[in-house]
C-alpha cells in the first residue's frame, strides 16, 4: 500500500495516480518535508513538489513513470552529497533512494552488491568484515551512487583504480521506466557511459563492485606543517610522490587545523598545510615509504600510524558536516612545477572563513594506466585534482568573501588547468565545463549514448549531457 502524505496544492498527486508505490511520499505541508529536502550543502534551498522515498527498484520504476506522465522535473537522491545540490529540485519530484542502503558481500568472489542509496560508510563496514574494500572516497557520509557515476576518487585509487574501474555491473531504471542490467556483456554502451558520465542515463538502483584485500589496519594519518612553510613542503611533496609506490594515496589540505580530538588545542584553527596519507600495503613497507616525508622540515604534528581502515575513512567526516554552506571551484592540474606551487601557496591561505580550505588530490598510478576512452572518466593523465572549497556555517557572514576568494584563486590557476572531475563541479558553472571534464571524443560518445537511452533529456538535473 502507498504511504501518501498529501499537501494542499491542487496539482498534488493522489494515491490512485501513483498506485503501486510502497515507499513514502512526502509533500510540502508535512512536518518531515524540510528535513527530507535538505542535502549536504546547506546553501542549497530548493522546494520539490514531492519527495518519493523508495524502498525498492519497483518504487523507482513507478516514480520515474509517474514523473514522465505528469511532466515533472526529476532529481535523483542517493547520498545527497553533491556540492551542486543536484539531488533536489524546485517544484518537481525527488526520487529518493536514501532508504535503499543494503550491502551484500561475496568474500569468495571478492565482490559486493550495493543499493543506490548506500553511503560509503555502509560499504566499508560490510566489506571490511571480510578484510576487503574498494575505492570509495575520503568521507564516509558520501553517497555511493553519485561518487561512482562521476568516477570515484579516494585513498585506494592509485593502487586499485577509480571506483568506476572496479564497477562490474549496475541495475538501471531508464527514462522509459524500464529496468536494464548494464555490464560488459549487457548493454555495454550504457555500462561504458555510467563509468564517469554522471546521473545522465537513468536511476541506478544497485551496483556490483570488485573488492580487494585491504586492512583491516592500514598505515595512515595526517602530518601538519605551519602555513609559512607550505611552499617548501609542497615542493618536497611534489618530488616525494612522483616516485612513490602505488600503495600510497595522499591528499593535501591547506587551511586551518580542525578542532579534532586528536589535534592539540593549541593547534586548533592555526593555518597549516596537512598531508594526509593512506598506505594500502604492509605496514612495515608503508613506514619505510613515508619516512622521508615525515622527516622533512619541522612538522607541527605527525599522526601517521597503524589505524583501522574503517576509522580512517570516517576521520574527516566532522570537518565537512551536513548543513554547512559550501561553494567550490575545481580543476585538474599537471605536475606541480615551481610556478604552480607559488600560485597555490600564495592563494591557499587567504580565505576569510576558518572553515574554508583547499584540497589537492594526487592521481596517477592505476588511474592513469587505464586508457583514455576505456571508460567515460576523462583526463586520466592529469597529475592532480584541486578543489577550492569555501565553507561557512549558517549565520556566518563569510559567503560573499570566500566565494570571491575561490573565484580569484581559480582564475589564477587558469594557465595550468587540465579539465575537471565532474563530481567537483558546482551549480554555477559554464556549461562548457562539462565538455571540458571529458574531452571531445568521450563527450561526443556520451552524447550518442544519451540520445539512445534518454532522447528527451528526462534526466537533466545534473551536470548535463544534452542529447542530439
Amino acid at each position: 500500500m502507498t504511504t501518501m502524505i498529501v499537501g494542499h496544492r491542487s496539482q498534488q498527486p493522489s494515491v490512485a495516480e501513483i498506485n503501486g508505490f510502497q515507499g513514502r511520499l512526502i509533500s510540502a505541508d508535512h512536518a518531515d518535508y524540510d528535513i527530507a529536502r535538505a542535502v549536504w550543502n546547506g546553501a542549497i534551498d530548493r522546494r520539490p513538489r514531492l519527495i518519493a522515498r523508495c524502498i525498492g527498484t519497483a518504487d523507482v520504476i513507478a516514480a520515474v513513470r509517474f514523473a514522465r506522465d505528469n511532466d515533472m522535473e526529476i532529481a535523483i537522491r542517493g547520498g545527497g552529497h553533491n556540492v551542486a545540490g543536484t539531488a533536489v529540485c524546485d517544484d518537481g519530484i525527488v526520487i529518493d533512494l536514501s532508504a535503499m542502503r543494503g550491502v551484500r558481500v561475496d568474500p569468495a568472489d571478492r565482490s559486493a552488491w550495493v543499493q543506490g542509496g548506500a553511503l560509503w560508510g555502509d560499504v566499508d563496514r560490510e566489506t571490511q568484515a571480510h578484510g576487503l574494500a574498494t575505492t570509495g572516497g575520503i568521507v564516509s557520509h558520501t553517497g555511493v551512487a553519485g561518487l561512482t557515476l562521476g568516477g570515484g576518487v579516494g585513498w585506494l585509487m592509485r593502487k586499485h583504480g577509480l571506483t568506476v574501474d572496479n564497477l562490474l555491473a549496475a541495475d538501471v531504471v531508464t527514462a522509459d521506466g524500464d529496468l536494464l542490467r548494464a555490464s560488459e556483456d549487457e548493454h555495454s554502451d550504457l555500462f561504458w557511459a555510467l563509468r564517469g558520465g554522471g546521473g545522465n542515463f537513468g536511476v541506478v538502483t544497485s551496483f556490483e563492485f570488485r573488492l580487494h584485500a585491504v586492512g583491516p589496519a592500514v598505515l595512515a594519518g595526517p602530518i601538519l606543517w605551519d602555513a609559512n612553510d607550505a611552499g617548501d613542503v609542497l615542493r618536497f611533496y611534489r618530488d616525494f610522490v612522483r616516485d612513490a609506490p602505488d600503495e600510497l594515496g595522499t591528499v593535501v589540505r591547506f587551511g586551518t587545523a580542525p578542532p579534532l580530538p586528536v589535534i592539540p588545542e593549541d593547534l586548533h584553527w592555526r593555518p597549516v598545510m596537512i598531508v594526509g596519507s593512506c598506505y594500502a600495503g604492509p605496514i612495515e613497507d608503508g613506514e619505510k615509504t613515508l619516512r622521508p616525508l615525515r622527516a622533512f622540515g619541522t612538522p607541527l604534528l605527525d599522526l601517521v600510524g597503524p589505524t583501522p581502515y574503517v576509522g580512517f575513512q570516517s576521520a574527516l567526516d566532522s570537518t565537512v558536516p551536513h548543513g554547512w554552506n559550501y561553494y567550490w571551484k575545481s580543476t585538474h592540474l599537471p605536475e606541480l612545477h615551481d610556478e604552480l606551487v607559488d600560485v597555490i601557496a600564495g592563494h591557499a591561505f587567504s580565505s576569510s572563513s576558518p572553515r574554508s580550505y583547499v584540497a589537492l588530490f594526487q592521481l596517477k598510478g592505476a588511474v592513469s594506466r587505464v586508457a583514455e576512452g576505456e571508460t567515460a572518466f576523462g583526463n586520466r593523465q592529469a597529475s592532480h585534482a584541486i578543489t577550492l572549497d569555501a565553507a561557512w556555517r549558517p549565520g556566518e557572514d563569510y559567503g560573499d568573501q570566500d566565494t570571491a576568494w575561490t573565484r580569484r584563486f581559480f582564475a589564477a590557476l587558469g594557465p595550468f588547468r587540465e579539465g575537471v572531475y565532474i563530481n567537483f563541479l558546482g551549480n554555477d558553472e559554464d556549461p562548457n565545463r562539462v565538455r571540458e571534464a571529458y574531452g571531445e571524443p568521450v563527450y561526443d560518445r556520451l552524447v550518442d549514448v544519451k540520445t539512445k537511452y534518454d532522447p528527451d533529456n528526462v534526466f537533466h538535473h545534473n551536470q548535463n549531457i544534452r542529447p542530439i
